[in-house]
């Protein structure tokens, strides 16, 4: 499933960078997840990025977007076809 970012976000910046999908912006109020890039690192790392560095443990699971180990393994190989990667 993919991760959310609740609205404990205190804007610290340390998140966005550390997203290999790109799936992480500036919303209104804090940072943001987009769900149809994050695939909580899968096929990347055996951790979600994000998650290890926020210092206010602020992201979490998102319950709306439920999604196997399988499902992100998936969107991350079509991810990587969409940039032309031949990684995936």
């Amino acid at each position: 499933m993919a991760l959310l970012i609740t609205d404990e976000c205190i804007n610290c910046d340390v998140c966005e960078p550390e997203c290999p999908n790109e799936a992480i912006y500036q919303g209104e109020w804090y940072y943001e997840i987009n769900p149809k890039l994050c695939t909580e690192c899968v096929g990347h790392f055996d951790t979600p990025q994000c998650v290890a560095v926020c210092p206010v443990a602020c992201i979490i699971k998102d319950e709306a977007e439920p999604e196997t180990k399988a499902q992100l393994m998936a969107k991350y190989k079509a991810l990587m076809a969409e940039k032309g990667n031949d990684k995936a």
